[in-house]
């Protein structure tokens, strides 16, 4: 199945690349594809994974094997072949397009980075449904109301929040808001670097003042890092408290 994940992005990004023939639209509209479809791939595989190699896992357990070893050379496993597959659909078309030779080289790397990182965050957090729900049925259902909630739900209940409340100060509620969601925070990221914040509405001057800054951006990346690594944690953690 990465094959045909990695294939669908070198086809995708090969087609904008050749009807835009400008790096930095084809980015753009990568970016609104990307940060729904990597964090629902994630979460899709890191559940299918789980359950498909209960059995594996089992077999494995009855030896002498530490579960860190087991459970986390799984979901590493994973990610970092979901990772290879989105880096290289979507670098091998915008080579053979000169973004060697190009500006918008480190706007491609950060859309990179966030594809990658929000790949580790979901594939961990389905992971973690998975553990916690024995029935398939369940695990799938809770990891896909997950993704929802993160990728559409989360916006849309911010926005009726920020219309309800729109005579208060919501600068902080805002940032706040921004960091609870890695989705949010890799778009706003991904935008800021393009120099298109006006595209976030009324609070893109309050993200262009804090997150477009050096300090800023080394904070989000951090975030980011951060919520990477919660899910390897807690998966850690409930696989050994476990009773398999």
């Amino acid at each position: 199945m990465e094959y045909f994940y990695m294939l669908f992005f070198m086809i995708t990004s090969s087609a904008l690349l050749f009807l835009s023939n400008d790096l930095g639209s084809a980015i753009i509209s990568l970016m609104n594809i990307l940060l729904i479809l990597a964090p629902l791939v994630g979460t899709i595989f890191g559940v299918i994974f789980y359950y498909n190699s209960a059995d594996f896992t089992e077999l494995l357990l009855a030896h002498p094997l530490k579960r860190s070893t087991i459970f986390l050379g799984q979901l590493y496993g994973l990610c970092i072949s979901l990772s290879l597959s989105l880096v290289i659909g979507l670098g091998l078309p915008f080579l053979f397009y000169g973004l060697l030779y190009s500006d918008a080289i480190f706007d491609f790397l950060i859309l990179l980075v966030d594809g990658v990182v929000l790949t580790f965050i979901f594939v961990g957090l389905a992971y973690i449904i998975a553990l916690k729900n024995d029935n398939k049925v369940k695990g799938f259902g809770y990891a896909l109301l997950m993704w929802l909630a993160f990728a559409i739900l989360y916006d849309g209940m911010l926005l009726v929040i920020m219309m309800k409340f729109q005579d208060y100060p919501l600068d902080t509620f805002s940032l706040v808001s921004t960091v609870l969601n890695p989705i949010d925070l890799s778009r706003i990221l991904i935008l800021l670097k393009l120099d298109i914040s006006a595209l976030l509405g009324y609070t893109g001057a309050l993200y262009q003042q804090f997150f477009g800054t050096i300090f800023g951006l080394i904070i989000s990346f951090g975030l980011l890092l951060i919520w990477s690594l919660l899910p390897s944690g807690l998966v850690l953690k409930i696989a050994t408290a476990k009773d398999f």
